[in-house]
């Protein structure tokens, strides 16, 4: 019943605050510049406004894919979806289709290709555990498996895939010692194929892995941690006189034994790169006896990181349990949560091959399932990967998808939410930008035009943290990461997509207060006020509320409960109510997008209201007003200005005010029965003599939408 309710948005007049009375003045004036060489953007909301499904439980795949649960989770408005790549999140490989041949089909192990033959309908996709991960921990809690051997780079970051010399994408494994630790020796044990030539460093300075935060320092060689024609096995190193105090200690492969490991010798893959059974540190006295260093004090373990893995895997390693699950692509496209538009879908770029993402392409496309983009990859600076190495693997996806639809449009990098440039390690030209080297990459391999668009990730604030004022904060951190990128080399024609979007990278309590409902106002407003493409807001399905760092909270449109029983609605929701079926219009064409601003701030300078304008394909102008004053309304007039006319434009006649806010919904932290109370759509009126002179009232922490047409 609340479906019906609420999607048919019976408005209450009772609620509606707002005035056309004569006032001595308005608050502010918003100014929209509608010059129409002063446009900034343009956008189909069916194809820019959308929302993403992730990983699940089987359970909850079944629950998910039902008539009444895709109807309650199209019913926020949103057009499009997204598919999220968890398994490749969590470094682990997918089997997206169930059927299909290993390499090694005598021993059911090595490379999975799944099958593009139309049999049974695909429910439910497998993840699996990677081997060769080995000890390596650098991801986002990696899925585990029963068979951890060895950490093994990954065979397509070598000559024999990219073409170029091993040295050019040189293979690191990284020890994070947690503290400063005395450090003269290693004791390095290796597998095949092992390194002939490496180099031991240790890092001076601090942050060495925070590319987000941007590494302090550099890598320096130990004095005798150059090597040289090794021969594999197991080795002592005596790297230098006296120990060295560092955090991080780093081992640099650059030539490769080539020799074969434990699996088939037939498939190349098995011989080339780098493989390491163990690696420990310490130091070494006058007599050649090594002491390994100490554990942190505090009872931190060592982390290894590692730049590449290798996707060999076997069918031991399934993770079959039934809570962790990714939506069969049958099930995905048929149940109707793609809402009858082309699906945003992920291939496996680091921990697969590009045979798999070809065949599972041609399946979907055999299947008449319609593909708007193809996502390379999943967060490769969350895996610390080096952007040439990225960008060598893209190449060859590239290639093979292309092969497959030469139409297809392939994208990424698919970043983590950041709010400032990605940075690393300098390069022989000294360039640090994660973006600006991989676009380089691809630009110098004369593969730059199959960057179809650039997508990221945007958490913009830590989950602890989360304030008011943080609202003030969101159009800047939006439009200035969009900058960010464009300055790092992205070509101006290249689109600019979030992919996956809420406010913290973590559950935390404002994700459901009215803060949530306004942040993602401006969030939206803001860019495609930056010349954005493409925005999906996450998740698109019901989850249960839990206790969080700042309250109860839900990532979810929904209050639900673990039956997906609805309870209620979520301030996101009644969010994108106001974008989606007020400032904007589904299904109807191209909207486009003028500047809009207002000169009204507190006393600290904080812009109290933000603006957002565009000129709807039924002729109405739509005006989407962000009131984030906690505590108070304002008042505003609005004047509609083109350079080319000497008089100013104003709405007239019949003006839709749609208004949600703190007036309509309030969150009441409850503990598991945390719910909002009051919870009410968003109010409503018909404004039919609106002119130059009309005041609309904003009301205190509210999302206000005016639509009509203008004055000639």
């Amino acid at each position: 019943m609340f479906c019906k309710r609420l999607a048919l948005l019976i408005f209450s007049p009772a609620l509606v605050v707002f005035s056309t009375f004569a006032q001595s003045a308005p608050d502010a004036t918003v100014h929209v510049d509608i010059t129409p060489t002063h446009q900034i953007n343009s956008f189909d909301p069916d194809s820019a406004l959308g929302s993403s499904l992730d990983v699940l439980s089987r359970r909850d795949i079944d629950r998910v894919h039902t008539p009444h649960i895709v109807q309650e989770s199209l019913s926020a408005g949103w057009g499009p979806i997204t598919y999220r790549n968890n398994s490749e999140l969590r470094m682990a490989a997918w089997h997206w289709n169930p059927s299909g041949t290993w390499s090694d089909a005598a021993h059911e192990s090595g490379y999975f290709t799944g099958s593009t033959e139309l049999k049974t309908p695909i429910r439910y996709i497998l993840s699996y555990a990677l081997p060769h991960r080995g000890f390596a921990t650098s991801g986002d809690r990696p899925v585990q498996g029963p068979n951890l051997s060895y950490w093994k780079s990954n065979p397509y970051l070598t000559s024999k895939f990219t073409g170029e010399s091993d040295a050019l994408h040189p293979q690191w494994i990284i020890v994070d010692l947690q503290s400063e630790k005395p450090v003269n020796a290693a004791r390095i044990q290796w597998a095949s194929p092992y390194a002939k030539t490496y180099q031991v460093e240790y890092w001076a300075g601090t942050n060495a892995l925070d590319f987000d935060g941007g590494p302090k320092g550099e890598w320096k060689s130990f004095d005798s941690g150059k090597i040289a024609n090794a021969q594999g096995g197991t080795v002592t190193l005596a790297l230098a006189a006296a120990p060295v105090s560092t955090s991080y200690i780093r081992v640099l492969m650059t030539e490769s034994s080539n020799t074969c490991d434990e699996h088939d010798a037939a498939d190349a893959r098995n011989c080339v790169g780098y493989a390491m059974q163990q690696i420990q540190l310490g130091t070494t006295d006058a007599s050649g006896k090594f002491t390994e260093v100490s554990r942190d004090p505090a009872g931190h373990a060592f982390s290894y990181s590692a730049s590449s893995i290798d996707p060999w895997h076997s069918v031991e390693d399934v993770r079959d349990g039934g809570d962790y699950q990714h939506t069969g692509f049958d099930l995905f496209f048929t149940s109707g949560l793609t809402n009858n538009l082309p699906a945003m879908i992920p291939v496996t770029m680091l921990y697969g091959t590009p045979e798999d993402a070809a065949a599972q392409i041609a399946y979907i496309e055999k299947r008449g399932y319609p593909i708007s983009y193809i996502e390379m990859g999943e967060e490769p600076d969350g895996k610390r990967a080096m952007p040439e190495d990225y960008g060598a693997l893209y190449i060859q996806w590239a290639d093979a998808l292309h092969k497959v639809d030469p139409k297809l449009k392939l994208g990424g990098p698919v970043f983590e939410g950041v709010n400032k440039d990605i940075t690393l390690w300098p390069d022989a030209q000294g360039r640090i930008s994660w973006m600006g080297r991989f676009v380089a990459y691809l630009k110098d391999h004369g593969h730059l035009n199959d960057l179809a668009f650039v997508s990221y990730e945007h958490y913009p604030f830590a989950p602890c943290t989360v304030s008011w004022k943080d609202l003030y904060r969101e159009p800047q951190l939006m439009k200035g990461i969009m900058q960010v990128w464009r300055d790092d080399g992205v070509p101006k024609g290249v689109p600019q997509m979030v992919t996956e979007n809420h406010l913290s990278w973590q559950l935390t309590g404002p994700m459901t207060t009215i803060f949530a409902a306004l942040w993602l106002a401006d969030n939206i407003g803001s860019f495609f006020e930056g010349g954005g493409t493409a925005f999906y807001h996450s998740p698109i399905q019901p989850q249960t509320v839990n206790q969080t760092c700042l309250g109860w909270a839900s990532w979810s449109n929904f209050v639900s409960n673990e039956n997906y029983e609805i309870k209620g609605y979520t301030s996101p929701y009644y969010a994108a109510h106001m974008i989606n079926l007020e400032w904007v219009s589904h299904r109807s064409g191209i909207h486009q997008m003028f500047p809009a601003s207002t000169d009204l701030k507190d006393a600290d300078g904080n812009l109290l209201v933000t603006a957002y304008a565009v000129h709807r394909p039924d002729g109405n102008w739509s005006l989407m007003l962000v009131n984030r004053d906690e505590n108070n309304p304002h008042t505003v007039q609005v004047s509609f200005e083109n350079a080319k006319e000497k008089h100013p434009s104003f709405f007239s006649g019949n003006t839709a005010w749609i208004s949600f806010g703190s007036d309509q919904y309030v969150w009441i932290n409850d503990g598991p029965n945390s719910h909002p109370d009051p919870n009410l759509p968003p109010a409503a009126k018909s404004i039919s003599d609106a002119n130059a002179q009309t005041i609309f009232t904003l009301p205190k922490a509210s999302i206000t939408v005016l639509r009509g047409k203008l004055s000639n």
